[in-house]
């Protein structure tokens, strides 16, 4: 079980680039005032770790807030990703240009290959590892990957991805996912940690009880002591404080156990053997 107690605790990825444990998701939050402020109130409340992508259409934004903040920049991990209608060695290179001016940074510290596009992802691959030769990323990983996409990828590739950020949550837990990451030195990272706003739940709202937390804190924490980073996303200034309230206190075993029996295999998002985007 990881023992993670501050918000700026870090994980060691494969490559000794260190990530935080909890990031700040902008996934659907507006490009222009709304993101800016979401992410100004999560860098205010201690969060050092932003994920967004170019299909969120933010990215400008979250490079203003990251401006405004004050923080400097290497105390911050930026994450961002590509999408796939620009997958392919070159149109990836064009495409991080293009998403690294609008962050207004020079170097990005994770890129992602946000789906695992047929025919595509090797080459796109090579490109990224291309830009992290160069330098111009600190650490390159895939999002949505399952077992067979990366198998197929260690065929050709010269670098192990360094994450793997995967729909994952109580009702998706991905546990033979997550161990075969494990085996192979890939971080997994949660997208949709809070099931969409789903907490409806009888054991969460009990733990919480318990617990004296919210659903949203018990899940997050879940998270945490299996070692994964989480993502978890709001524009709400007192629930991007909340999701950060999760370091005062630990799971025991058994209700990490109980919380692992949710598990149906249930999506919110969708699936990345079968998607059209």
């Amino acid at each position: 079980m990881t023992n993670i107690q501050h918000i700026t605790d870090t994980t060691k990825l494969n490559n000794g680039v260190n990530m935080p444990w909890l990031g700040f998701g902008v996934f659907q939050t507006k490009e222009g005032d709304e993101v800016i402020n979401a992410v100004r109130d999560a860098l205010e409340t201690g969060y050092r770790s932003i994920d967004t992508a170019a299909a969120y259409g933010n990215e400008t934004g979250v490079g203003t807030a990251i401006k405004q903040s004050g923080v400097s920049r290497n105390e911050l991990f930026i994450t961002t990703k590509l999408w796939n209608a620009n997958q392919g060695y070159d149109s990836t290179l064009r495409a991080f240009d293009e998403s690294r001016k609008k962050l207004g940074i020079d170097v990005v510290d994770l890129y992602l290959i946000h789906w695992p596009v047929k025919g595509k992802y090797k080459d796109t691959w090579k490109a990224m590892e291309k830009l992290y030769r160069d330098g111009s990323i600190r650490a390159i990983g895939v999002s949505n990957f399952q077992v067979h996409h990366l198998n197929d990828l260690f065929e050709s590739s010269e670098v192990v991805p360094a994450v793997n950020q995967i729909e994952l949550h109580p009702l998706l837990s991905q546990t033979e996912l997550r161990t075969f990451c494990q085996q192979k030195g890939i971080q997994v990272e949660a997208w949709s940690p809070l099931i969409q706003g789903n907490h409806d739940l009888p054991l969460l709202k009990e733990l919480a009880d318990t617990y004296h937390k919210t659903p949203a804190q018990i899940i997050l924490r879940w998270d945490l002591q299996h070692g994964i980073v989480t993502i978890p996303k709001s524009i709400h200034t007192e629930r991007i404080r909340e999701n950060a309230d999760v370091f005062d206190f630990t799971l025991s075993d058994a209700d990490m156990q109980r919380l692992d029996g949710l598990n149906r295999n249930e999506r919110t998002g969708a699936d990345p053997d079968n998607f059209n985007f």
